[in-house]
């Protein structure tokens, strides 16, 4: 009867550890807390796009993954691709910005 306690015991373990080790984020998945995080970000970088006056357009597309910002869209002048880029790393929480605006 000891022994099948013990084997029990053991495979509940391994069943756990099994369950938590499925749960943990991946270099290509993220976590509850970190796709949260990131759409924070991105909501705080569209409002403070938004706010800027010289980028009062809603053809600039952000998409945030582990607080690195991907900029994409069309705006009117390379002025303003620099703008956005530097708006958008201004936002707490962003690590990078990826600027991929295009003049139309």
């Amino acid at each position: 009867m000891r022994k099948l306690y013990q084997i029990l015991k053991v495979m509940l373990c391994i069943g756990l550890i099994t369950t938590f080790m499925g749960c943990a984020a991946t270099q290509k998945q993220q976590s509850t807390g970190q796709y949260i995080d990131d759409s924070v970000i991105t909501t705080k970088v569209k409002a403070a796009i938004l706010e800027e006056p010289t980028l009062k357009t809603l053809q600039i597309s952000v998409k945030t993954y582990n607080g690195t910002v991907q900029l994409s869209g069309f705006v009117d002048s390379a002025q303003s691709v620099k703008k956005a880029g530097e708006v958008a790393g201004s936002v707490e929480g962003v690590n990078a910005v990826k600027n991929d605006l295009t003049v139309k």
